[in-house]
């Protein structure tokens, strides 16, 4: 299965690319915004070969670690690197400016949802702090709701819930 992008609304269109030969022009409409759009499948012109999306949970984790967002019916699985001070996470649209987006079309993400902080303590070690944003529908750390002046301290393996979106944290390897 690939997945192609609208380039007016940034939402996902799947499809089943194994029923097309390469060179074949497909149109598709996005179910969003409407947009009619094509594109052409097979090799690019400008490269030898196509490159493939490969999601590598280990990607940066020697540096500050990552976030592992687990895919489910609104989204596919996406990894978000960390760095220091504050990762603001919430659904992407166009023109939010969260410096970790995720993209999803889950209505219980809010836009600017939650926050996880990566600091160094007195010994040089990160630590990984999680706060609600404030959000709409909560932030869940290990199934419990954090109140607005709640401040986690997340370990490796710590599973954040925004909506109906599961977040799982990945430490950096020091």
């Amino acid at each position: 299965m690939k997945r192609v992008r609208c380039p007016k609304c940034e939402s996902f269109i799947t499809f089943d690319e194994t029923k097309y030969q390469d060179g074949q022009q497909l149109v598709f409409e996005c179910e969003n915004c409407r947009k009619q759009f094509a594109i052409r499948l097979g090799v690019s012109k400008l490269r030898s070969t196509q490159k493939e999306e490969v999601l590598d949970e280990q990607e940066n984790a020697e540096e500050q670690g990552s976030i592992i967002v687990v895919e489910n019916c609104f989204h596919f699985k996406q990894v978000i690197p960390l760095h220091m001070g504050d990762n603001v996470f919430g659904r992407k649209v166009l023109g939010n400016n969260i410096n970790c987006p995720i993209e999803t079309v889950d209505p219980s993400v809010d836009t600017k949802h939650c926050i996880i902080r990566v600091q160094r303590n007195k010994r040089g070690d990160l630590q990984y702090i999680l706060r609600d944003a404030p959000s709409n529908t909560g932030t869940f750390y290990m199934n419990d709701i954090l109140k607005d002046q709640d401040r986690i301290r997340l370990e490796e393996g710590s599973i954040i819930t925004i909506g109906a979106t599961t977040l799982i944290l990945r430490t950096a390897n020091e």
